[in-house]
């Protein structure tokens, strides 16, 4: 039986652009992986793979016309949104080139012999290695950041980890290109190509999460394949870390201070936040908790004004437009659920935001309204309007996890007045980020950030974003009594390699 090809297609209308690769057999991804892992020795060296990741974003931006231009005829992001995205994604590569220089991440600890502890401590030095092969899942709505030169791939070549992409049937031409330039820049720097494997095909992931030299995985996407990859993964003879990022509604909380004090401008952010990317990014806010009576009632009107300036717009591939159109149908069926903006099929190829509004109480127990604290991927949010505090918390009680969420305070209430304190509390066990008085959309690539959260929002609690997301492809060992002469250099007295390290308990730097 032949193998099936693996289409690029215009999502603005439908159509098969050209056939870019087939998918591959479970031989092949055999081949990839076992490439991957023979060029483990060639990431060793941390001054090679810093120059290797410094080299690979100067080679993108040096293709930045051409892959702009076939990202935009597989995804119909727009050429200013992709641009940005592009120069993202070679400023993470650059950042994780300098966190390999430094060497921090190594968390070099070293303790002499000493007696005098109970028990004693014998001579002990510890730092981390890499895993091995990373499998590493593209995300649909990021061709770039979350795709084969994402985060993922960015982060586990600096810890050292060869990686196999396997590659979304959303941009797969890009796909290829993107591999093509890591390849390039890797043999620039004396390193194989196999460094970076690429694969296509929904059996091709599977095969590539059960294959016995793949060490971890990253994953973006649903929560239904993340749920199954994950399971896949912990159930091999020998499991394996996977750090799935799946789904997230992504709560607002709006107090009645703060609407009191500025609804119109929370409207209108609220309205371009969710809209963004026509709704497709991973912390578009999907939830609010505004009042009800005359202050919320404003914030709805600058909301209405907001999203009815949206022009309609297209999704990422027709499947993910259908169900959009059957999540709003399945909403818009409940009672007291209001569309004060209907969304919906905005033409044959597009969809129109819009938002839903819906009494909190009815959302304070479970039954049928659980639909609505659920994602619903594309340009719609849900507007809960709540009488009381108690009500807030009641709903806050039964949201899952999420990768962020956020507070909307007064000037008081940001001063430490009222319940602001209150409800950051509630809020910090249901995100890995929270917010005040911002939002959630933009994930700023800093070394403080962690864009992660409880199940369903990851699978670990572990970063995706940010310099620590390194740490996911480590792992730490011990010596114990080793002759310096066969200790890693890192791990050595004098220091060589000049990495950070707790010395006998003083941390130098």
């Amino acid at each position: 039986m032949a193998a099936a090809p693996v289409w690029s297609v215009d999502p603005r209308t439908g159509k098969q652009r050209e056939q870019v690769a087939v998918e591959a057999t479970a031989q092949e991804v055999d081949a990839a992986v076992r490439a991957a892992h023979e060029a483990r020795g060639a990431l060793a060296d941390r001054a090679v793979r810093a120059a290797f990741l410094r080299t690979a974003a100067q080679r993108l931006e040096d293709a930045k016309d051409t892959l702009i231009e076939v990202a935009d005829a597989e995804s119909a992001l727009g050429p200013v949104r992709l641009t940005g995205e592009l120069a993202r994604t070679c400023f993470q590569l650059r950042a994780f080139a300098g966190i390999v220089d430094e060497g921090a991440f190594l968390d070099v600890v070293i303790n002499h012999p000493d007696d005098t502890t109970v028990p004693p401590t014998p001579d002990l030095r510890r730092y981390k290695v890499p895993l091995g092969v990373v499998a590493v899942y593209s995300a649909s709505n990021f061709p770039f950041a979350f795709s084969v030169a994402g985060g993922d791939t960015a982060s586990a070549l600096a810890a050292g980890c060869p990686v196999v992409v396997k590659s979304h049937p959303d941009h797969p031409a890009l796909s290829e290109l993107v591999a093509k330039v890591l390849r390039r820049a890797a043999a620039e720097h004396g390193v194989p190509e196999g460094v970076l494997g690429l694969v296509h095909g929904f059996e091709a992931g599977v095969e590539l999460v059960k294959h016995p030299l793949v060490a971890a995985a990253g994953f973006t996407g649903s929560v239904r394949g993340g749920r199954a990859l994950f399971d896949a993964a912990a159930a091999r003879p020998v499991p394996i870390p996977f750090h799935g990022e799946l789904g997230s509604l992504n709560p607002v909380v709006v107090t009645e201070a703060a609407a009191e004090e500025r609804a119109e401008a929370i409207g209108t952010g609220l309205a371009g936040s969710m809209t963004m990317g026509v709704g497709q990014f991973c912390t578009k806010p999907g939830f609010v908790l505004a009042p009800a009576g005359e202050a919320g009632d404003r914030l709805l009107k600058s909301l209405v004004d907001g999203v009815s300036d949206t022009d309609a717009g297209v999704l990422l591939d027709h499947r993910m437009r259908d169900h959009f159109l059957a999540g709003i149908e399945e909403r818009t069926r409940l009672a007291d659920v209001e569309s004060p903006v209907t969304p919906g099929a905005g033409g044959e190829h597009t969809v129109s935001a819009g938002f839903l509004t819906v009494p909190a109480s009815r959302l304070t127990a479970e039954g049928a309204y659980d639909v609505l604290i659920e994602e619903c991927f594309g340009p719609v949010t849900v507007v809960a309007r709540y009488e009381s505090p108690e009500e807030v918390t009641a709903v806050l009680s039964r949201l899952p996890g999420n990768l962020t969420a956020t507070l909307h305070l007064s000037e008081a209430e940001g001063a430490g007045e009222g319940r602001g304190a209150e409800l950051l509390a509630e809020l910090t066990p249901l995100a890995g980020r929270v917010l005040v008085n911002g939002w959630p959309t933009g994930v700023a690539v800093a070394p403080s950030q962690h864009h992660g959260g409880p199940y369903p929002a990851t699978t670990s609690t572990s970063t995706s974003v940010g310099g620590t997301a390194i740490e996911r492809w480590l792992r730490p060992v011990a010596y114990q009594g080793v002759p310096e002469a066969l200790l890693p250099v890192e791990l050595r007295d004098a220091n060589e390699a000049g990495v950070p390290r707790r010395f006998d308990g003083r941390l130098e730097r």
